[in-house]
């Protein structure tokens, strides 16, 4: 039997970070940088207006105020993106909107709010101080700066810094695509009028395609297979050239009938084993080639079809390999320990995943409550959990105000 340690090491050493390639930032949403960004200009470029309003020579508003006859000609409109370049007469005013290029010889902008909102002449509240309401060349950026490096999860504020900078497309891992395979005779999609008797209805391939969104992949759901070898082993040579990893549900039965671990036992470095942990006992992984070259293998993951086994297997073992594929340096769900609010029995030699709610802050501590029957979780428990308490192999109870490692499923 293989621990979970080592069934773990062994998928984080199958795979690597997705090949990075060049796309425009609508598709950049969600990846990870696959090098530095460095600034080309500097941001912004000229010296710009932050305000709507007057540019001035401070110098030359001394005295200003409610009670002063100071008045500045107004002798241009500057709007943003007009061109930079104009020169500031001595003793004049220019009218700017916000971001406009700031005239030469013009140090500060009064904000309009505070004049009299002239035309062709205005006066203002109060002097003007040099550098108030202007952007300084190279404000915000530096030409060489590196203002993301590589690593960087990409989302609305990362592109915007790259919009901002010019940059129409960006060098990143893209997020991998996930093909979902549900193997059962069994198996009907939910929503079906009248499933014949004895149907289930395939529970694991739409969880796994929310959680597959949730660690920053791409899901490609292709639903029901029946038990059957030569229809599983078509539909992979079909879903292997367009796959950056495939999980396949169901079928892992020790009984005759059940068909995954028959096509996959003859496929690349695929191995099914038993992992010391409960539930998800039996487990298939491995690499198998394609037809886009010997150097692009895919791997593969065989799961339990028990929804349960199916979700916790997911969290323990592709979640983390899928974060590592998408270039993430934080391949694990954040945990805490935890108090636990009452005691509950464990299997002996298994690791066990037991759906739990954690309460607390790192205040005043955490506790956790298991939910359901730890020995038999139910999908109705896991659905009401945001962890999973984890109990070692090394225990056989966990007593009321033990301190469980919890792995911590949402806030």
């Amino acid at each position: 039997m293989r621990s979970v340690q080592d069934h773990l090491a062994a998928v984080l050493a199958a795979v690597g970070p997705v090949a990075p390639l060049d796309v425009a930032l609508h598709d950049a949403t969600g990846c990870i940088l696959a090098r530095d960004l460095v600034a080309t200009r500097d941001v912004p470029a000229v010296a710009v207006a932050a305000r709507d309003g007057y540019a001035v020579a401070a110098h030359e508003t001394a005295g200003a105020g409610y009670d002063s006859q100071l008045t500045l000609p107004v002798a241009h409109d500057v709007r943003a993106g007009g061109p930079s370049g104009l020169r500031l007469a001595p003793g004049q005013a220019v009218r700017v909107s916000s971001g406009a290029p700031l005239p030469l010889g013009a140090d500060s902008v009064v904000p309009v709010e505070e004049t009299d909102r002239g035309a062709a002449r205005f006066a203002m509240q109060r002097p003007a101080v040099a550098g108030q309401h202007v952007r300084a060349v190279g404000a915000d950026v530096r030409t060489g700066e590196v203002v993301l490096t590589a690593g960087t999860r990409l989302g609305a504020r990362q592109l915007a810094l790259a919009a901002t900078l010019g940059h129409g497309r960006l060098h990143v891992h893209p997020t991998p695509r996930v093909v979902l395979l549900s193997v059962g005779d069994e198996l009907v999609e939910p929503g079906s009028a009248r499933p014949p008797e004895g149907a289930v209805f395939e529970t694991d391939g739409h969880a796994l395609e929310a959680a597959v969104r949730d660690a920053g992949a791409t899901p490609v759901r292709v639903g029901i297979l029946p038990d059957d070898r030569g229809t599983l082993r078509e539909a992979l040579d079909d879903q292997l050239v367009r796959a950056d990893l495939v999980v396949i549900t169901g079928g892992l039965s020790e009984l005759v009938g059940d068909t995954v671990k028959d096509v996959l036992a003859t496929l690349g470095t695929v191995r099914l084993d038993h992992v010391a942990m409960t539930p998800g006992f039996r487990h298939g992984f491995g690499t198998v080639g394609t037809e886009l070259g010997a150097d692009r293998t895919v791997p593969i993951f065989a799961l339990q079809g028990d929804p349960v086994a199916a979700q916790v297997s997911f969290e323990v073992f592709v979640r983390p390999a899928l974060r590592a594929m998408a270039g993430h340096s934080e391949l694990y769900r954040p945990s805490v320990a935890a108090r636990a609010t009452h005691g509950w029995t464990a299997p002996t030699g298994l690791r066990q995943f037991v759906p739990a709610t954690v309460l607390g802050s790192p205040e005043e501590g955490y506790r956790v409550t298991a939910l359901g029957d730890p020995l038999a979780p139910t999908v109705s428990a896991l659905a009401h959990a945001n962890a999973l308490a984890v109990v070692g192999e090394q225990d056989t109870t966990v007593a009321p105000g033990q301190v469980v490692h919890c792995l911590v499923l949402e806030g």
